[in-house]
């Protein structure tokens, strides 16, 4: 996607979702690493990026320009209030100043007018729930999952928030039930239900729990199920490289960068060799630390690692819709 999925976060950055992100990514561009809500919504716009009602570019970097934005939408609203190009426009503007209370309204509508988009539930879910209504939140999703019961975002972002609410089990057997209907869901409807992808989210939550055997034996049942997949493989090798297991781990991300899509060979790769230069560093502040006793070791650099996982999720999910 990785992005919305990161105000709301848990120790490593898994779990949230910046409402200010797209979770619900186009082909190929990504779950964590989405674009600006702003991005998605251009294509809607006219041409120039520029809003027909006078509320200047959605790129205006200055307050001042964002608040007059805000301020004409608003206008337009009180005469047309299902006015999408307009809604639209002051979501955007609203995200740009950090005002989530502010894009909740909009985003309301937006979901009421098009509940077919479930980007939109998403959103509202993600806003709702970084604003503290919980249930709210909670409502939002398990409604876009009343419907399309293997929607990935809506899936994740149902577990983020079991997560917060320190109901790990609870976000266990709802990805568990889902992966159970998974065959009935698909036969139903073709595709809707992405289990390996599924599969990796319930890996995550495993791992978060320290539950590393557990998430293992997912990562190898998805490995075996999903041969030409790379996001197990890529999945397993980032647990295998924390667990300090570099050897083992080597061989999985050689493999995952050769079935990945060319997009995504380059970050494999990176990830791949931040683990040795993270072992050869490690190396050296071990001897140093031999030699004087003093000195502290430091922490490998963040890596963003669950992101190209999250992006080609996102990508399957789109392309099964683009299918249909």
């Amino acid at each position: 996607m990785k992005s919305l999925v990161n105000d709301v976060l848990d120790k490593r950055n898994r779990w949230l979702v910046n409402v200010i992100l797209i979770v619900a990514v186009m082909a190929f561009v990504g779950f964590s690493l989405a674009l600006p809500l702003s991005a998605w919504f251009e294509n809607q716009q006219s041409p120039a990026g520029h809003s027909p009602y006078g509320g200047g570019s959605q790129e205006a970097s200055g307050q001042s320009d964002l608040q007059d934005q805000v301020r004409g939408y608003q206008l337009v609203l009180e005469r047309e209030p299902n006015n999408q190009t307009a809604l639209e426009g002051l979501l955007i503007a609203q995200l740009q100043l950090n005002d989530i209370e502010g894009a909740i309204k909009p985003l309301e509508t937006l979901s009421e007018l098009n509940p077919e988009e479930t980007r939109y539930s998403v959103l509202l879910g993600q806003a709702k729930q970084q604003v503290g209504d919980q249930e709210g939140a909670a409502q939002v999703y398990r409604g876009v999952l009343s419907t399309q019961p293997g929607n990935i975002d809506a899936l994740r972002g149902l577990v983020s928030l079991l997560i917060e609410e320190q109901r790990p089990e609870a976000s266990i057997g709802l990805l568990q039930d889902t992966l159970k209907t998974a065959d009935d869901v698909n036969q139903i409807q073709a595709n809707s239900v992405d289990v390996t992808a599924v599969q990796l989210l319930l890996g995550e939550v495993y791992v978060e729990l320290n539950r590393d055997a557990e998430a293992l034996a997912i990562y190898d049942e998805a490995i075996k199920n999903s041969a030409s997949d790379f996001r197990p493989l890529l999945s397993k090798a980032l647990l295998l490289q924390e667990q300090g297991n570099a050897e083992e781990a080597s061989g999985l991300f050689t493999s995952a960068a050769a079935l990945a899509p060319p997009q995504y060979k380059d970050e494999i790769n990176r990830l791949a060799t931040a683990s040795s230069v993270n072992d050869a560093d490690e190396g050296t502040a071990d001897s140093g630390l031999a030699a004087d006793n003093e000195g502290d070791t430091v922490p490998a650099p963040e890596t963003g690692e669950n992101e190209v996982v999250d992006d080609a999720a996102g990508a399957s999910e789109n392309d099964s819709a683009a299918q249909e």
